[in-house]
Protein backbone atom coordinates (compact mmCIF):
# COMPACT_ATOMS: atom_id res chain seq x y z
CA UNK A 1 0.00 0.00 0.00
CA UNK A 2 3.08 2.24 0.68
CA UNK A 3 4.81 1.66 -2.06
CA UNK A 4 2.31 1.31 -4.88
CA UNK A 5 -0.62 3.99 -3.94
CA UNK A 6 0.80 6.39 -1.23
CA UNK A 7 3.89 7.09 -2.47
CA UNK A 8 2.91 7.03 -6.03
CA UNK A 9 0.47 10.13 -4.62
CA UNK A 10 3.45 11.84 -3.75
CA UNK A 11 2.79 11.43 -0.27
CA UNK A 12 6.52 11.52 1.20
CA UNK A 13 6.61 12.80 4.54
CA UNK A 14 8.27 10.76 6.81
CA UNK A 15 6.37 11.07 9.84
CA UNK A 16 2.89 10.42 7.55
CA UNK A 17 4.44 7.51 6.10
CA UNK A 18 5.68 6.15 9.77
CA UNK A 19 2.06 6.47 11.12
CA UNK A 20 0.45 4.76 8.13
CA UNK A 21 3.07 1.76 8.52
CA UNK A 22 2.16 1.59 12.19
CA UNK A 23 -1.40 2.02 12.36
CA UNK A 24 -3.13 -1.55 11.44
CA UNK A 25 -6.00 -0.28 8.78
CA UNK A 26 -7.25 -3.74 9.16
CA UNK A 27 -8.14 -3.31 12.66
CA UNK A 28 -10.20 -0.58 11.65
CA UNK A 29 -12.38 -2.08 8.49
CA UNK A 30 -15.74 -3.53 9.21
CA UNK A 31 -15.00 -7.42 9.40
CA UNK A 32 -16.46 -8.27 5.74
CA UNK A 33 -14.10 -6.01 4.16
CA UNK A 34 -10.53 -6.78 6.15
CA UNK A 35 -9.26 -8.28 3.17
CA UNK A 36 -9.87 -4.86 0.67
CA UNK A 37 -8.24 -2.67 4.03
CA UNK A 38 -5.36 -2.05 1.85
CA UNK A 39 -7.25 -1.57 -1.50
CA UNK A 40 -6.82 1.47 -3.34
CA UNK A 41 -10.35 1.80 -2.53
CA UNK A 42 -13.35 3.33 -0.69
CA UNK A 43 -14.19 0.51 1.83
CA UNK A 44 -18.63 0.63 3.03
CA UNK A 45 -19.49 1.71 6.60
CA UNK A 46 -23.18 1.12 7.80
CA UNK A 47 -25.71 4.34 7.21
CA UNK A 48 -24.50 4.49 3.39
CA UNK A 49 -21.41 5.88 4.55
CA UNK A 50 -17.58 5.11 3.06
CA UNK A 51 -13.78 5.22 4.45
CA UNK A 52 -11.53 7.60 2.10
CA UNK A 53 -9.36 5.41 0.05
CA UNK A 54 -5.83 4.89 1.58
CA UNK A 55 -3.79 7.34 -0.80
CA UNK A 56 -6.63 10.12 -0.25
CA UNK A 57 -6.03 9.88 4.02
CA UNK A 58 -2.03 10.22 2.81
CA UNK A 59 -2.47 13.08 0.83
CA UNK A 60 -4.82 14.80 3.75
CA UNK A 61 -2.43 13.56 6.87
CA UNK A 62 0.72 15.42 4.37
CA UNK A 63 -1.08 18.22 3.71
CA UNK A 64 -2.33 19.23 7.31
CA UNK A 65 1.50 19.32 8.38
CA UNK A 66 -0.07 17.93 12.02
CA UNK A 67 2.86 18.49 14.83
CA UNK A 68 3.18 17.13 18.10
CA UNK A 69 1.88 20.18 19.88
CA UNK A 70 -1.26 20.54 17.99
CA UNK A 71 -4.82 20.35 18.79
CA UNK A 72 -6.96 18.50 15.84
CA UNK A 73 -10.68 18.61 15.15
CA UNK A 74 -11.79 15.35 12.88
CA UNK A 75 -15.22 15.70 11.40
CA UNK A 76 -16.57 12.36 10.50
CA UNK A 77 -15.18 9.77 12.77
CA UNK A 78 -15.84 7.17 10.35
CA UNK A 79 -14.28 4.04 10.72
CA UNK A 80 -11.64 4.80 13.63
CA UNK A 81 -8.93 4.69 11.19
CA UNK A 82 -8.30 8.16 10.51
CA UNK A 83 -8.85 9.50 13.48
CA UNK A 84 -6.29 6.67 14.81
CA UNK A 85 -3.34 8.18 12.42
CA UNK A 86 -4.57 12.27 14.05
CA UNK A 87 -3.90 10.54 17.46
CA UNK A 88 -0.34 9.71 16.35
CA UNK A 89 0.86 12.78 14.62
CA UNK A 90 -0.91 14.82 17.30
CA UNK A 91 -1.01 16.51 20.84
CA UNK A 92 -5.04 15.84 20.97
CA UNK A 93 -7.89 15.06 18.42
CA UNK A 94 -11.32 15.78 18.87
CA UNK A 95 -13.53 13.63 17.19
CA UNK A 96 -17.03 14.00 16.01
CA UNK A 97 -19.58 11.83 13.85
CA UNK A 98 -23.44 12.09 13.54
CA UNK A 99 -23.51 8.69 13.66
CA UNK A 100 -23.21 7.18 17.42
CA UNK A 101 -22.79 3.96 16.29
CA UNK A 102 -19.30 4.87 14.62
CA UNK A 103 -18.08 6.99 17.66
CA UNK A 104 -18.83 3.92 20.49
CA UNK A 105 -17.50 1.53 17.74
CA UNK A 106 -14.12 4.02 17.23
CA UNK A 107 -13.77 4.24 21.01
CA UNK A 108 -13.45 0.71 21.44
CA UNK A 109 -11.14 0.05 18.90
CA UNK A 110 -9.03 3.46 19.55
CA UNK A 111 -8.78 1.75 23.51
CA UNK A 112 -7.73 -1.60 21.70
CA UNK A 113 -4.64 -0.03 20.24
CA UNK A 114 -3.85 2.36 23.31
CA UNK A 115 -4.56 5.59 21.97
CA UNK A 116 -5.93 7.60 24.50
CA UNK A 117 -5.57 11.18 23.08
CA UNK A 118 -8.75 11.14 21.49
CA UNK A 119 -11.84 12.62 22.46
CA UNK A 120 -15.19 11.18 20.71
CA UNK A 121 -18.35 13.01 20.26
CA UNK A 122 -21.64 12.09 18.46
CA UNK A 123 -22.92 15.21 17.61
CA UNK A 124 -23.42 17.13 13.46
CA UNK A 125 -21.06 19.23 12.90
CA UNK A 126 -23.45 21.44 11.35
CA UNK A 127 -24.78 22.24 14.91
CA UNK A 128 -22.14 21.78 16.51
CA UNK A 129 -21.48 24.32 19.87
CA UNK A 130 -17.66 24.15 20.32
CA UNK A 131 -15.72 27.13 22.47
CA UNK A 132 -11.90 25.88 21.04
CA UNK A 133 -10.12 26.30 18.28
CA UNK A 134 -8.12 23.98 16.44
CA UNK A 135 -4.23 23.75 14.53
CA UNK A 136 -5.88 21.42 12.19
CA UNK A 137 -9.35 20.70 11.10
CA UNK A 138 -9.83 17.18 8.79
CA UNK A 139 -13.23 16.90 7.13
CA UNK A 140 -13.77 13.32 6.23
CA UNK A 141 -16.72 13.99 3.67
CA UNK A 142 -17.35 16.77 0.82
CA UNK A 143 -19.60 20.30 0.81
CA UNK A 144 -20.96 21.71 -2.27
CA UNK A 145 -19.30 25.06 -1.28
CA UNK A 146 -16.30 25.90 1.64
CA UNK A 147 -18.44 26.67 4.88
CA UNK A 148 -16.34 29.19 6.43
CA UNK A 149 -17.53 28.02 10.13
CA UNK A 150 -14.78 25.86 9.86
CA UNK A 151 -12.55 28.18 9.21
CA UNK A 152 -13.79 30.24 12.67
CA UNK A 153 -12.86 27.19 14.58
CA UNK A 154 -9.38 27.84 13.38
CA UNK A 155 -5.95 29.35 15.40
CA UNK A 156 -4.14 31.83 13.76
CA UNK A 157 -2.39 29.79 11.46
CA UNK A 158 -4.51 26.71 11.64
CA UNK A 159 -5.08 24.43 8.61
CA UNK A 160 -7.94 23.06 7.62
CA UNK A 161 -8.29 20.49 4.95
CA UNK A 162 -11.57 20.36 2.89
CA UNK A 163 -13.27 18.86 0.25
CA UNK A 164 -15.63 21.17 -2.25
CA UNK A 165 -18.01 20.87 -4.77
CA UNK A 166 -20.52 18.35 -6.33
CA UNK A 167 -19.22 15.12 -8.47
CA UNK A 168 -17.98 14.53 -11.18
CA UNK A 169 -16.23 17.63 -10.01
CA UNK A 170 -14.84 18.17 -6.30
CA UNK A 171 -11.60 19.73 -5.50
CA UNK A 172 -9.53 19.17 -2.50
CA UNK A 173 -8.46 22.37 -0.86
CA UNK A 174 -5.94 23.25 2.11
CA UNK A 175 -7.38 26.77 3.68
CA UNK A 176 -5.04 28.49 6.28
CA UNK A 177 -5.75 31.24 8.85
CA UNK A 178 -3.27 34.06 8.48
CA UNK A 179 -2.42 35.90 11.93
CA UNK A 180 -4.28 38.78 10.42
CA UNK A 181 -7.48 37.00 10.46
CA UNK A 182 -7.23 36.65 6.64
CA UNK A 183 -7.74 33.24 4.79
CA UNK A 184 -6.55 31.58 1.98
CA UNK A 185 -6.39 28.69 0.28
CA UNK A 186 -4.53 25.99 -2.05
CA UNK A 187 -5.99 23.72 -4.42
CA UNK A 188 -4.48 20.26 -3.91
CA UNK A 189 -6.40 17.72 -6.19
CA UNK A 190 -9.43 16.56 -7.83
CA UNK A 191 -11.26 13.88 -6.29
CA UNK A 192 -14.94 12.63 -5.32
CA UNK A 193 -15.84 11.49 -2.11
CA UNK A 194 -19.06 11.28 -0.40
CA UNK A 195 -20.73 14.36 1.33
CA UNK A 196 -20.44 15.41 4.59
CA UNK A 197 -24.27 14.26 6.46
CA UNK A 198 -26.16 17.69 6.47
CA UNK A 199 -24.07 19.66 4.38
CA UNK A 200 -26.43 20.74 2.01
CA UNK A 201 -28.20 22.28 4.86
CA UNK A 202 -26.46 25.01 6.30
CA UNK A 203 -26.91 26.31 10.32
CA UNK A 204 -24.95 29.32 12.40
CA UNK A 205 -22.41 27.88 14.91
CA UNK A 206 -23.12 29.26 18.53
CA UNK A 207 -19.58 30.25 19.29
Amino acid sequence: MLGQQIRAWDVLDDRVLGVLRKTPREHFMPADYRELAFADTEIPLAHGQYTMAPKLEGRLLQALQIEPIDSVLEVGTGSGYLTACLAHLSQRVLSIDIFADFVEAAEVKLAGHDIGNVDLRAADAFTLQESARFDAIAVTGSMPHLDERFIRLLRPQGRLFVVVGRAPAMEARLVTLHADGNWTHESLFETVIAPLFNSERPEPFVL
